[in-house]
């Protein structure tokens, strides 16, 4: 059984089609994308939010996103259990639209980053990551953003610790200051919700699925989510 996606698509976006590019033509799935005024389908298995500069970035990244049609859809979805990613902009967007704890401000360094990291994965047993991923498995994926810096406040930093799924590291694993590209608390790059089927990471797995354009790492994510989702 496979697993239909969904592509949610704002003003501003630039990084839906790499999504629907990963899906369609690597994973071989079905896949829609949904513009910000339409309504997420019912009978989709997995939802990607992608990167870029929802409504221009205006008031603060992901605010008005958070706000838009169709992100009713979208938590309608995560309450139901249905497997979400947001990638970058759409890992801001679903911290402001309160599904996973914590808020994304601007890099340290003021400056925009765009490189390869490494990602140590955190958890095993995360429908992002089973079969494909065990705990401390290094991946590199690429990073582009400038709002990247995941800080969680007082009463929100044990949620946050608890459901990192993903951390930056050094390629031998090593999680360490000089690992950290944003200044991300506990070098966090990944969370999910406390139910486990929201994830928000700043770095882009859509990027990393063909060896042509500089690695597959970013693939054991999506084959990890579109096997769960195909089994729910």
């Amino acid at each position: 059984m496979s697993a239909r996606w969904a592509v949610v698509v704002f003003p501003g976006s630039n990084c839906e089609q790499d999504f629907v590019t990963a899906v369609r033509d690597v994973l071989g799935r079905e896949v829609v994308e949904v513009w910000h005024k339409d309504e997420v389908p019912e009978d989709v298995d997995c939802i990607a939010i992608p990167g870029g500069f929802s409504y221009g970035d205006y008031l603060r990244a992901g605010s008005l996103a958070a706000m838009s049609p169709v992100m009713q859809s979208v938590k309608a979805h995560a309450e139901r259990g249905t497997l979400i990613i947001g990638v970058c902009n759409g890992f801001q967007v679903l911290c402001e639209a309160g599904l996973l704890p914590g808020a994304l401000m601007k890099n340290t360094s003021l400056r925009f980053r765009c490189i390869d990291v490494f990602l140590r994965a955190e958890r095993e047993d995360s429908p992002f990551t089973a079969g494909f991923l065990k705990k401390g498995d290094v991946i590199r994926i690429p990073i582009a953003h400038g709002y990247g810096n995941y800080y969680a406040p007082a009463g929100q930093i044990g949620a946050a610790e608890k459901q990192a799924l993903f951390t930056y590291c050094g390629a031998d694993g090593r999680v360490e200051d000089s690992t950290n590209p944003n200044g991300s608390v506990m070098n966090i790059a990944g969370v999910t919700n406390e139910r486990g089927n929201v994830l928000g990471m700043m770095p882009h797995p859509e990027r990393a699925v063909e060896a042509l354009i500089g690695g597959t790492d970013g693939l054991n994510i999506l084959k990890a989510m579109d096997r769960e989702g195909a089994k729910a």
